[in-house]
């Protein structure tokens, strides 16, 4: 029998809410023996001021490397396949188009993020992603 689940995509921001939905792709992957693919998107805006701010693309690195720790810390600890990914753009539309493109089976999204500014941002990013993703979508709330 084919698996539900092959391929995971999940969307990280490294808020509290992105390790909750890692916690859900991990045991949906663990479940199906699939493989998670974690997505974090970085903006023009936070990219321009990463720019400004580092002293070096390393430095740039390290700093987005560090925000998702520990969404990649769980993956790490997890028996699973997993890979990580830094794309650029706007967050619901590249994920989408990420998710699209690469014939995912399953994306998982938290329903908020980072702060409550980005509460009402990211509520509708998950809203966005679970309109234009064509396969299923996990909100995490």
């Amino acid at each position: 029998m084919e698996h539900l689940f092959n391929r995971i995509l999940l969307a990280a921001d490294g808020s509290e809410h992105s390790v909750r939905s890692a916690r859900y792709a991990i045991d949906l992957a663990e479940k199906y023996n699939a493989a998670v693919v974690a997505v974090y998107v970085v903006d023009r805006q936070k990219a321009k001021s990463d720019v400004l701010h580092a002293t070096n693309k390393f430095e740039i690195e390290k700093k987005r490397k560090e925000k998702i720790k520990s969404v990649t810390s769980l993956l790490k600890e997890s028996k699973i396949d997993y890979k990580v990914q830094v794309l650029h753009g706007e967050a619901g539309p590249t994920v989408v188009r990420y998710a699209n493109d690469n014939h995912f089976d399953c994306v998982v999204i938290g329903s908020r993020g980072l702060n409550n500014l980005q509460t009402f941002i990211l509520g509708s990013v998950s809203h966005k992603v679970a309109k234009r993703v064509e396969c299923p979508v996990l909100i995490v709330k």
